[in-house]
């Protein structure tokens, strides 16, 4: 099943795509997708109203919005495929690298994406997101990751390198910068997923494929992540957990491949849909 949420910042309509393809409007039954709707059965109310029939046809609408609102954290994970790790010249980790950036930099999945003032080296990062659906504490092994994972989306993880590594050594200020997460178009369930490790995944940057990776190649697979993040903090539904990219960055192919205003970024992953930004500046 895929959820998604279109409309004007702060006014988007909850809505399914049915296996018609057809854009179902439901209002009826939820404000709006979020923790609280993940957490409460929400998922299984859609699938029951799905099945049984007259969801109204959403109508026409301009924007498509990030596929949850209002995640309570976005958390990440870096140097999580090989050949990124080789072409930033890092090591392999021995442990997931964990970093967050803040829930305010979720946008809709066509939204412009800002280039910060002051930036050099705005890079791209296509990735598989993680949607949480119920509190994940302490789970017990990577097995026990699947009953928390309400489902999967497209995210951009935008990074300024600089702010990143060469301003103090934070990560999170080269990561927060607004708009710097684009996420969607839809919330695709697990069951219509499949296996997470078998995801092909593509970005292009004015029409030249960046990046052309696949999620089997994870150093950590979807479900260690889950059960790892689990160990050190409390997930709780609605979060979004970034969990890597493969190489192709413009940190790994010199200077002039970095974002400027008025490039245009296209990204997908199979089965999860396609998102393109037009960068603007801050």
């Amino acid at each position: 099943m895929k959820l998604c949420r279109v409309g004007q910042p702060g006014h988007e309509r909850p809505c399914a795509v049915d296996p018609a393809g057809r854009l179902l409007d439901l209002s009826s039954l939820t404000a709006d997708i979020d923790g609280a709707f993940l957490a409460g059965g929400g998922v299984e109310r859609v699938r029951a109203a799905l099945a049984a029939g007259g969801l109204p046809e959403a109508g026409p609408y301009e924007r498509v919005g990030a596929p949850v609102a209002r995640p309570g954290k976005v958390v990440c994970i870096g140097l999580n495929y090989s050949d990124h790790a080789a072409e930033t010249g890092a090591a392999i980790p021995a442990e997931p690298v964990v970093f967050l950036k803040a829930s305010g930099t979720v946008v809709g999945p066509d939204d412009e994406v800002l280039v910060p003032r002051g930036s050099v080296k705005t890079d791209y990062e296509v990735e598989l997101a993680v949607v949480i659906g119920a509190t994940a504490r302490y789970l017990a092994s990577p097995q026990e990751a699947v009953g928390v994972i309400a489902g999967y989306a497209i995210a951009n993880d935008v990074s300024e390198r600089e702010f990143q590594l060469e301003r103090g050594g934070q990560w999170d200020k080269g990561k927060s910068c607004e708009t710097f997460n684009p996420l969607g178009p839809w919330l695709v369930t697990p069951d219509e997923v499949g296996d997470p490790q078998a995801l092909g995944m593509r970005l292009w940057v004015n029409g030249d494929l960046r990046q052309n990776g696949d999620t089997k190649n994870q150093i950590f697979g979807v479900h260690h992540v889950v059960w790892y993040l689990s160990q050190f903090m409390v997930l709780e539904p609605g979060d979004v957990v970034n969990t890597g990219t493969p190489a192709g960055v413009a940190m790994g192919r010199g200077p002039d491949a970095y974002l400027r205003a008025g490039d245009v970024v296209e990204v997908e992953i199979d089965g999860l849909g396609r998102q393109r930004q037009r960068l603007g500046q801050a």
